[in-house]
């Protein structure tokens, strides 16, 4: 009887400590309990050929990007280290030189400057307007209706495209001697007019050139990076809040939790990844703000230079009139990437769990 029991175990321990081995296309099957020796039988190569057709719907991917994103990116790297002018053929490797100018170049600095003003004045109402409307449709006690509809025209701002609401606000705004701007009548019509000192002295009025103004130019591009993408902003939000447990929320109001508390408390603290991965992305998409600032104005960044940020400046001293300054033009591609990648490394060193910190330091002690 001991006997029978021993091989019983043995046969069982066998068949659980098993597992099952592919080699090739040949495979060894697991035995039943009191069955013969392992048999090796041949499979079909169903999974060689699957991993075969992933990498051929990969490949125009790769393709792809290849020819229009990673030898694009490679060959500014090569060119920030020459000296190429317009469409020359020759060109010699200068070094650092291009670098070493855009460090002491104040009109870079300064385009920086305008960049990190104007995307924060976008930023932080757009990013406060989406959080509190994010948490209001997303309370399950105030129970709003049509809050479908709410998102979808929240949203819809961010379906146009970028040149064709610059393009909008230039003619709203724009100035003429002959024909007022939209803005202009309005304001004509409230007998509010722009008061001229003439020469001898006299005053006169006519209609507002607003794109005269630096604080009104600046404005209005933060203005419409704000319009644009604070619908976008809320949804990520709403995303985030939906992933929070609803037991959280039930457990708080238990112990007496007023709805400020619970924002304060729970929906605030579980948004940190959220809000790290939304303030990362709208930092490199600030560095990259172009075309609002670019169509509102000259193109050049007008009044006095102050809308001009570093990928028009980047634009107009590789591709403007006369410059053509394609080595420089890519130092201050290369400079911009920089700067972008320094910002989102400081944004995720304030924004990271400190806890987590303090359990890795405490483990290592």
């Amino acid at each position: 009887m001991r006997t029978k029991v021993k091989e019983f175990l043995a046969q069982k321990k066998e068949f659980f400590s098993h597992k099952k081995k592919v080699v090739g296309q040949e495979t060894s099957v697991a035995p039943e309990l009191g069955s013969k020796p392992l048999i090796k039988r041949k499979v079909v190569g169903h999974e060689t050929k699957t991993n075969r057709w992933g990498y051929f719907f990969v490949t125009p991917f790769v393709v792809v990007f290849c020819v229009f994103n990673l030898w694009p990116t490679l060959y500014t790297f090569m060119l920030s280290f020459t000296d190429l002018k317009g469409l020359r053929t020759e060109y010699s490797f200068v070094g650092f030189a291009n670098f070493m100018h855009l460090v002491t170049d104040p009109y870079f600095w300064g385009a920086l400057g305008n960049t990190f003003i104007i995307w924060t004045i976008n930023f932080v109402p757009q990013l406060g307007l989406a959080l509190i409307l994010s948490i209001w449709l997303s309370d399950v006690r105030l129970n709003l209706a049509g809050k479908g509809l709410f998102r979808a025209i929240v949203y819809m701002p961010n379906l146009l495209t970028a040149v064709s609401v610059a393009l909008l606000f230039r003619s709203i705004f724009g100035y003429n001697a002959h024909v007022t701007a939209p803005a202009n009548q309005f304001l004509r019509s409230l007998g509010i007019q722009d008061t001229v000192i003439l020469e001898g002295g006299i005053a006169a009025k006519e209609a507002f050139n607003f794109f005269r103004s630096v604080p009104f130019s600046r404005g209005l591009v933060a203005f419409i990076q704000w319009w644009m993408w604070y619908g976008y902003t809320m949804i990520i939000l709403m995303a985030g809040i939906t992933t929070i447990s609803p037991s959280l929320y039930e457990s708080a109001v238990i112990d007496g939790a007023n709805s400020r508390q619970t924002t304060w408390y729970i929906t605030l603290p579980l948004l940190r990844p959220i809000m790290l991965y939304i303030l990362v992305t709208s930092a490199i998409g600030g560095m990259q703000m172009f075309d609002i600032p670019f169509l509102l104005t000259d193109m050049q960044g007008s009044p006095a230079f102050k809308i001009r940020t570093t990928t028009v400046y980047q634009y107009n001293t590789a591709l403007g009139r006369g410059a053509n300054d394609y080595a420089y033009g890519a130092a201050i591609s290369i400079g911009i990437f920089i700067v972008t990648i320094a910002l989102a490394l400081l944004i995720f060193f304030f924004l990271q769990d400190r806890s987590d910190l303090k359990k890795q330091k405490g483990g290592k002690k």
